[in-house]
């Protein structure tokens, strides 16, 4: 009696990955209008490698969105144009700087580029009708994060009301919405940073060089390491002195600080994020040292 082949089991990150491919290619069935948030960085970059696989060897039938604060690091802004030129998909660019120039948001001098996204990014969502918008959001990256759904109703607002969110049991999502209602979508929620990072070694992706151990002319303002530039003027006392040093991840310039690091390839920074004990966000990110709400607070108003 013939017997079946055995299967190889799957491994955590092909389990991930098929939760994930499952997820992107449901919303895409679901939505009239979804868009993949794009920031040129490394969630950003698996999400549209895992979005390339699921409907391989077609084309991924939606576009990017990006929200450029103006003070972007330049490495990442190229490794964005290297993957739009290779899989030849479209790229819409919503600039905080011309949302300042139409009126859109409000520059006081006193505002991070960061926060003023959130209009800049509404703005976008709503003028060109995005009904569904994926993000590279994952649980382990912070409290708010953690809470969230897979599928996150935001209100004609673009709004996120934290205690009154959808049930999701086992992988049954509720997509409907009202008209100007959308719906952010989170198919990593259940990766790590760990994770992320086995599968950029494994598909050995094009990521911006910076996530990598560099010289860098920085200074340290608040217990985090800034680059020095033209966007982030010294305060008296703050000195700038090159070190060895790489990010974890990124964002606006004025406040994603970067780690002192000697981890030069893919393998040692899975060592080096081992046995770290803060997330990239809380290591890295000044707009999270506000308050104990702040990403909460910045995703009820519609961040990312």
């Amino acid at each position: 009696m013939p017997t079946a082949a055995p299967q190889a089991a799957l491994t955590h990150l092909d389990a991930l990955e098929s939760e994930s491919i499952h997820i992107i290619r449901e919303v895409a069935a679901e939505f009239e209008r979804p868009v993949l948030m794009f920031s040129g960085g490394k969630d950003s970059i698996v999400m549209l490698r895992l979005a390339e696989r699921a409907f391989a060897p077609a084309k991924i039938p939606f576009g990017l969105l990006q929200v450029d604060t103006g003070f972007d690091f330049p490495e990442v802004l190229a490794t964005r144009d290297r993957w739009v030129e290779r899989l030849g998909i479209e790229l819409h660019v919503a600039s905080v700087e011309q949302a300042i120039a139409d009126g859109i948001v409000i520059d006081d001098g006193k505002t991070s580029r960061n926060r003023l996204q959130i209009g800049t990014l509404l703005h976008a969502i709503e003028e060109r009708g995005y009904t569904a918008a994926f993000g590279g959001g994952r649980r382990d990256e912070e409290k708010a994060r953690a809470k969230e759904r897979i599928y996150s109703h935001r209100d004609d607002f673009g709004q996120w009301d934290p205690k009154n969110q959808r049930p999701e049991l086992w992988s049954l999502y509720n997509g409907r919405i009202h008209e100007g209602e959308h719906m952010r979508i989170f198919p990593l929620s259940n990766w790590t940073e760990l994770d992320i990072w086995q599968y950029i070694g494994r598909e050995q992706l094009d990521i911006p060089e910076i996530y990598y151990s560099h010289q860098r002319a920085v200074f340290e303002r608040d217990g985090m390491l800034l680059t020095a530039s033209e966007h982030n003027p010294l305060r008296p006392g703050e000195e700038a002195r090159e070190r060895t040093v790489r990010f974890r991840t990124v964002g606006d310039l004025t406040l994603t600080g970067c780690v002192e690091s000697d981890a030069s390839t893919v393998d040692e920074i899975i060592d080096e994020i081992s046995v770290a004990r803060l997330t990239e966000r809380g290591a890295t990110r000044g707009d999270d040292r506000f308050s104990e709400a702040a990403m909460e607070d910045r995703k009820k108003e519609g961040y990312f």
